[in-house]
């Protein structure tokens, strides 16, 4: 694969300040495929200081321009979106129609929103005798996580740019390829330079750089929550706002009047998608004890069709997590129905599709974001034990309601402590706000929402 060997720093590759690097492996034949610079310290004081003389210029763009130009960055990533595809699918592993339709395509989609939505936001309005502006919150350090790795960057920077931000970008150590084909496509869309400015490294000396430098206004993190506490911290003690977008582990409540084979095949494919690793996926499938038994046997055919259709986990460290967390699950009494904690090939970062049944509400698998393809069935007697089966996790990402009347679906869905919930399987929506509840994050992504989280309000009385 091609890699750059410097840093895209104020519209140009700089080589790095120092001489370590990254390799990036293939998780399907664990064969190193490139590699990237470990960017340091200096690297991020250089990219910041590029994005702070980029901000004046930028901030006062006409919002208008704003919107062409991301426009024509959309229109760029477009024309790549094959080689975007075959990038992701070498460093994450992901099958290529997956790559395709999901790693490539729904960017794509994101970035289409925010050209229309910066045409038409109004940055000002008048509430009395006061004239609201809304403006740029500044640079942004945006650090994005691997399992979905240019839409993470998309859905930070293309907002950061039309609300007049400038950015500087860390992407996850395990998928920096797409992240340097992205600036490939800014620098080729016009991008003004500093606007876009991109560091690859580690989180510990990169991430922690970028979240700590003074010349950062706001930090933007999707990643664990273990790490999104520390850049909190962090941030806090400089009074800094952040937006973090974090774990999950959402419930999938199958009511007694649902199509029970649709919500159990369509709760099943969503825990498999991008083999496991979706911090919103549905892994803790609810389902009334009446139909209990019925949805295991329908859960544990519908994942036995997942072996060879889904790609492996992204590196060894999280296959070894994976396996852990399902040795944990039959230690504490879950019931394997289909899969387990072998690799199903001798070689490869792959986990077998697995369904746990007989799973209790304070087991570990129940608890705990896995972030592989292992899915949790529990059991319920009514609806309250339901919701406080739903509601019992200190995650509130996503989730899904399912029953035969729209209504009582969202009525029990109005009572969830989540920030996203799909009604008997509702569709992607990428102009909808996403983000979490307690401790699944700080603010929101996607759409008006999203561009909210780069602006601050200044009010003008007359």
């Amino acid at each position: 694969m091609k890699a750059h060997d410097g840093m895209y720093i104020g519209g140009e590759w700089r080589p790095a300040t120092g001489a370590d690097t990254i390799a990036v492996v293939n998780p399907v034949d664990e064969q190193v495929i490139a590699h990237v610079p470990a960017g340091t310290a200096a690297d991020v004081d250089a990219a910041v200081r590029a994005a702070r003389a980029a901000l004046p210029g930028w901030s006062a763009t006409p919002p208008a321009e704003r919107a062409a130009l991301i426009g024509a960055l959309r229109d760029v990533l477009v024309a790549r979106k094959d080689e975007i595809a075959e990038t992701v699918t070498a460093e994450l592993g992901s099958p290529l129609p997956f790559s395709q339709m999901v790693h490539a395509g729904v960017p794509i989609a994101v970035a289409g929103s925010y050209a229309e939505l910066a045409a038409s936001y109004d940055f000002e309005a008048k509430i009395g005798n006061s004239t609201v502006l809304l403006e740029p919150v500044g640079v942004v350090g945006a650090i994005t996580p691997w399992n979905y790795p240019l839409h993470q960057i998309v859905a930070k920077v293309a907002p950061a740019l039309a609300a007049g931000c400038t950015v500087v970008l860390k992407p996850a150590e395990d998928t920096p390829l797409v992240a340097q084909l992205f600036a490939e496509a800014a620098h080729e869309a016009g991008v003004p330079a500093g606007v876009f400015n991109l560091v690859t490294g580690l989180g510990p000396v990169a991430g922690q750089a970028l979240a700590e430098h003074e010349g950062v206004d706001l930090v933007s993190f999707t990643g664990s929550t273990a790490v999104g506490k520390q850049i909190g911290a962090t941030a806090g003690a400089a009074i800094k706002p952040v937006a973090l977008e974090l774990g999950g582990k959402s419930a999938n409540v199958i009511l007694p009047s649902a199509d029970l084979a649709k919500a159990v095949n369509v709760g099943v494919a969503n825990v498999m998608s991008n083999s496991g690793q979706t911090c919103s996926a549905w892994t803790r499938m609810l389902v009334h004890a009446d139909r209990y038994d019925e949805a295991v046997e329908l859960a544990a055919a519908a994942a036995a069709k997942y072996g060879e259709r889904i790609g492996p986990v992204v590196n060894a460290k999280q296959q070894a997590r994976v396996r852990g967390y399902i040795e944990k699950g039959v230690a504490e009494g879950a019931r394997v129905v289909v899969g387990g904690p072998e690799s199903p090939y001798e070689k490869g970062y792959f986990i077998t599709p697995t369904v746990f049944a007989d799973v209790r509400p304070d087991m570990t698998i129940a608890q705990e974001e896995i972030f592989g393809p292992v899915l949790s069935i529990l059991k319920y007697a009514d609806e309250d034990e339901a919701l406080a089966i739903a509601n019992g996790t200190v995650y509130g990402l996503a989730g899904a309601v399912w029953a035969g009347d729209e209504a009582e679906a969202v009525a029990f869905a109005r009572r969830m402590d989540t920030g996203q919930v799909d009604i008997n399987g509702g569709r992607f929506n990428p102009q909808a706000p996403f983000g979490g509840y307690k401790q699944s994050g700080v603010g929101r992504e996607l759409g008006p929402h999203g561009l909210g989280e780069y602006l601050q309000t200044k009010s003008l009385q007359f």
